[in-house]
């Protein structure tokens, strides 16, 4: 067990390592920065929610996110992540999630799975606009989800934003976040 714990220490530290890039360098294929935590608040219904992205490559990172309306229910989602440039002010992203869900009733937690592509785009020094579109599976329930954003770049290491989503665990909702980066 120590062997285990040991070689999984070694590999995030290595892997860590590998994202302590110089971000002036050439060899940085994003327009974004994926080293963020966000706070959430979202409208109809009421939820509250966390989140943080790290990168642990030029073009990978790991995401992880819980959401909730603080009644006996959540919604925890983790994975990995990628984006590449498009051109000098979009991104290309996609990410791969696993997702459990509580909505509180009797069937307990349910577990499954998320895929999306989507797009980050700069409109201006301090505006960025973004989309995506996906496919969730979680228990017996197989569907399409999507989101729309806006997102208001105060300073270098603050945002805030307007997030529309659709067909998502709390089905159709606007969340209003604040991002900061590290």
């Amino acid at each position: 067990m120590r062997k285990i714990i040991g070689a999984t220490v070694l590999l995030l530290a290595s892997g860590y390592t590998f994202a302590a890039v110089d971000p002036n360098s050439p060899s940085v294929m994003s327009n974004f920065s994926y080293d963020y935590y966000e706070a959430r608040i979202g409208i109809s219904p009421n939820t509250y929610g966390a989140g943080f992205s790290m990168s642990v490559h030029p073009n990978a990172h790991v995401i992880g996110r819980v959401d909730s309306e603080l009644e006996g229910d959540y919604d925890l989602t983790g994975g990995l992540g990628f984006h590449a440039p498009i051109n000098n002010w979009a991104d290309f992203t996609g990410e791969m999630l696993v997702r459990m869900v509580d909505h509180d009733d009797s069937r307990g937690s349910d577990t499954g799975m998320e895929l999306n592509l989507g797009v980050r785009q700069w409109l201006g020094p301090q505006l960025e606009v973004g989309g995506k579109v996906g496919y969730l599976s979680i228990y017996d329930d197989d569907d399409w989800l999507g989101a729309a954003y806006a997102r208001f770049h105060s300073t270098e290491l603050f945002s805030v934003a307007a997030e529309a989503r659709f067909n998502d665990t709390y089905d159709d909702q606007v969340i209003l976040s604040a991002r900061f980066k590290y």
